[in-house]
C-alpha cells in the first residue's frame, strides 16, 4: 500500500443524484448555510483537488473565503493542462498555492507559463484511460507533506476516486431539489451486485439551510 494522505469526497447534489444541470449549471444546488459549511470543511484539509472540468466550466477560486482559516493548496487533476491561464486558481498571486497534476499530454510551453506564474506542475504517469493516475498523484503530494486530501469535483474525478477505492470519507450534501435529467454525481463503478456496493459507516446527518448532509466513512468490499 503506498503512502497516501487521506481522502475526503465532498460535493452538493440534488435530491436524484445531480450535480449539475444538462446544460451543467450547478450554482447553487446547496443552500448559503451549506456552503458555509462546505468552506469549512475545507479548512480542515491540507489540499483541495478538483478535475479539469469543474476548473474550465465554473472557474472556482478554492478558498476558505465563507469560514475562517487557512486556505488549503489547491490541486487541479488536468491531464493535458487545459485549465486557462487566467483561471482564478491562478490569478493574484494565486498560483504560488496551485498545483497542476498532469501527464505527457501536457503541453511543454503551457507547463512552463504556468509554472512562470508561480504554480507547481507535476508530470505524473497515466492511468489506463489516458487520465492522471490518481496513486501516483496522492503519493507526490504525500511527499509534498500534504496528510488530507478534500475532493470536490467533478462526477469524473469523484468517480475515478472512488473506483480505485482511494476514499476514506464521504460527505454529501442533498439539497431539496429534483432536476430529473442532469450531471449525475457517480458514474460507473463496475458494480453488478449488491454484495459488492461500496458501504457507508458511521454515518452523521445534519441539516444545514434544509440541506441534508450526510458524513460517512467508506468500506470496501
Amino acid at each position: 500500500m503506498i503512502a497516501r494522505p487521506t481522502v475526503t469526497v465532498s460535493y452538493a447534489q440534488t435530491l436524484d443524484g445531480r450535480l449539475a444541470t444538462v446544460n451543467g449549471g450547478s450554482r447553487w444546488i446547496s443552500s448559503r448555510e451549506a456552503l458555509r459549511f462546505a468552506h469549512v470543511l475545507r479548512s480542515k484539509h491540507d489540499a483541495i483537488m478538483v478535475g479539469a472540468g469543474t476548473a474550465c466550466k465554473d472557474d472556482p477560486q478554492l478558498t476558505v473565503r465563507f469560514a475562517s482559516g487557512k486556505n488549503p493548496l489547491r490541486v487541479v487533476v488536468d491531464s493535458a493542462l487545459r485549465t486557462p491561464l487566467t483561471a482564478a486558481v491562478l490569478a493574484n498571486g494565486a498560483a504560488y498555492g496551485t498545483v497542476f497534476a498532469v501527464t505527457k499530454h501536457a503541453p511543454t510551453g503551457r507547463c512552463d507559463e504556468a509554472c512562470s506564474l508561480g504554480a507547481t506542475v507535476l508530470r505524473l504517469p497515466a492511468d489506463n484511460k489516458g487520465r492522471v493516475d490518481l496513486n501516483a498523484l496522492l503519493s507526490e503530494l504525500h511527499a509534498l507533506g500534504v496528510g488530507s486530501v478534500m475532493v470536490e469535483g467533478g462526477a469524473t474525478l469523484i468517480t475515478s476516486f472512488l473506483c480505485n477505492h482511494l476514499v476514506d470519507r464521504l460527505v454529501v450534501c442533498i439539497a431539496p431539489k429534483i432536476l430529473g435529467r442532469g450531471i449525475e454525481a457517480v458514474g460507473d463503478l463496475g458494480i453488478c451486485e449488491l454484495d459488492d456496493s461500496l458501504v457507508l459507516a458511521d454515518t452523521s446527518v445534519i441539516t444545514y439551510g434544509g440541506d441534508i448532509i450526510l458524513d460517512s466513512r467508506v468500506e470496501y468490499p
